[in-house]
């Protein structure tokens, strides 16, 4: 996966031993979304038989063509808002069974295989869709296949309930979560993710609520543009996850409940960063949780787009200020050992 902008920045500066020391130590990543993490030569090849086939078209060849350039170069983003407009191309071209498990596959082993994994451990997230070719249960069903082929000491799926769902749909998603793993099936959570501006949050509390009775954990996408308000925060809060994402602009009665039910949050710098959600490093709210010693996991949130990998998000908190946040190995291990202690079982 290409990797630049302020992940490149802070690998470069480190040294040899530096980035061996980042490479050794455990780690889990928590926090990638399947679509987000495909690599863009598996994605080229999907185009480009998307374009040269005969099958109806979900959205015009002209934005697959758009979208897979955008992606290719490295796309501009100016607002959060930016980042959801890439992904109808990207979902147009993993829409039947077979496309689905190749980009599975080539995400797993982007993160598994070679001489340096990116991790110690993986928790691959993915909205089931439905389409022509497949039902959710299906869709869930392609991506387990191909992450059961690694321990379940290495991986495991969490389904990911968009806020743009309709209650009905979500009730489905998390029925077949919890069946799934009643069956045996390596699925291990539910995540809130999707326009952080979208949806009822007071109308979630049910589907919560049975994928906990299900055994499942609980992740939720929180607090990601001051949009959100402090209302909505207390009440997806009162769900009592056991992690949170981004958690950007949580209030000091959010961070008070946050630091009491030791709510683990995942961290993802560069993608703050380029959505502008933080204006720089200096004043990440990592800070006010690494002072409290509360449990956080590095993550990368979507590779692609982002131009970043695990190891480059480590590189952020090892790197001198400002191209990172200037950690000792010493916290920059037990941030590592912070996030296989919050992993889903």
């Amino acid at each position: 996966m290409p990797i630049s902008g302020p992940a490149l920045a802070a690998l470069s500066s480190l040294t040899p031993a530096q980035i061996s020391f980042l490479q050794s130590i455990p780690k889990a990543e928590l926090h990638a979304h399947l679509n987000g993490s495909i690599p863009i030569q598996i994605l080229q090849e999907l185009a480009s038989e998307y374009l040269s086939s005969t099958s109806a078209r979900s959205i015009p060849d002209s934005a697959v063509q758009e979208s897979i350039q955008l992606l290719t170069t490295g796309p501009a983003l100016d607002k959060i808002d930016d980042f959801f407009l890439l992904f109808p191309a990207i979902y147009a071209l993993t829409s039947t069974p077979d496309a689905l498990q190749r980009v599975t596959r080539a995400v797993l082993h982007d993160f598994f295989d070679g001489d340096y994994p990116q991790c110690t451990y993986l928790e691959l997230r993915t909205t089931p869709r439905s389409t022509s070719s497949m039902d959710r249960e299906q869709y869930l069903l392609t991506v387990l296949d191909e992450v059961e082929k690694y321990s379940p000491e290495q991986t495991g799926l969490v389904v990911s309930l968009d806020r743009r769902m309709s209650a009905e749909v979500m009730d489905e998603c998390v029925e077949i979560a919890v069946r799934l793993r009643s069956r045996g099936r390596r699925v291990l959570g539910v995540d809130l993710c999707g326009d952080p501006t979208a949806g009822n949050v007071q109308a979630f509390e049910d589907a919560f609520r049975r994928a906990k009775e299900g055994g499942l954990g609980v992740t939720m996408h929180i607090a990601e543009t001051t949009n959100n308000t402090p209302e909505e925060t207390l009440q997806l809060l009162s769900y009592c996850p056991e992690r949170l994402g981004h958690a950007t602009f949580l209030n000091d009665e959010a961070i008070s409940i946050v630091l009491e039910k030791k709510m683990c949050i995942e961290i993802c710098l560069t993608s703050n960063l380029l959505c502008k959600t933080v204006p720089t490093l200096e004043a990440h709210h990592i800070k006010q949780y690494l002072n409290s010693n509360h449990p956080i996991s590095i993550c990368t949130d979507d590779t692609l787009p982002f131009r970043t990998s695990l190891l480059a998000e480590y590189a952020l908190l090892l790197a001198i200020p400002p191209l990172g946040l200037g950690l000792s190995e010493d916290q920059v291990r037990r941030i590592g050992e912070m996030s296989l202690q919050a992993r889903f079982r």
